[in-house]
């Protein structure tokens, strides 16, 4: 659950808790979600100051995010994007945000099929097992912490300095 690390390190942020939302199952575990047996997409709970971060600026964190992984261009039931949809107007930014950076993206060549990321409205929210709570603090020398998150921090500090925090 390498997004939490990616979250922790932007101002404004004081909590990030790793977890499942969307699916049909109450209280999912890590293995029935992974399996594809739940309905849940791994996702984030953040707290933010949005004074110091604005709701557009996780979305293009998140998107850009996912736009290196690479992991828009597949589909499949952990490629959502739950949002709480209590504020219409964050619902709308999602959407726009959605389509238009398929369309950025496009002409910068970054991918070659569609985006797939969907956004729905939020259902609930379950924190994942203690163990993904803060796995890069816990395990720096992971194979997958090395391989995929510290590259995401890496994009992070260069992509965005200006809400970028060590």
């Amino acid at each position: 659950m390498g997004v939490q690390a990616v979250f922790e390190h932007l101002k404004g942020v004081s909590s990030v808790t790793s977890g499942y939302s969307g699916g049909y199952v109450k209280s999912p575990s890590y293995e029935s979600v992974s399996m594809g047996v739940t309905g849940h997409a791994e996702t984030v709970s953040i707290i933010y100051d949005p004074s110091q971060l604005t709701y557009g600026q996780l979305l293009r964190v998140f998107f850009l995010r996912r736009a290196r992984s690479h992991a828009m261009e597949s589909p499949g039931s952990g490629h959502r994007l739950p949002i709480p949809l209590r504020d219409f107007l964050h619902q709308c930014g999602a959407e726009a945000h959605n389509s238009g950076l398929y369309r950025a993206t496009r002409r910068l060549e970054v991918y070659s099929r569609p985006i797939v990321t969907k956004v729905e409205p939020f259902q609930a929210f379950y924190p994942a097992e203690s163990y993904h709570q803060d796995f890069l603090k816990h395990n720096p020398d992971n194979p997958y912490i090395v391989y995929n998150d510290l590259p995401k921090l890496e994009n992070l500090k260069k992509d965005f300095p200006n809400i970028y925090q060590p």
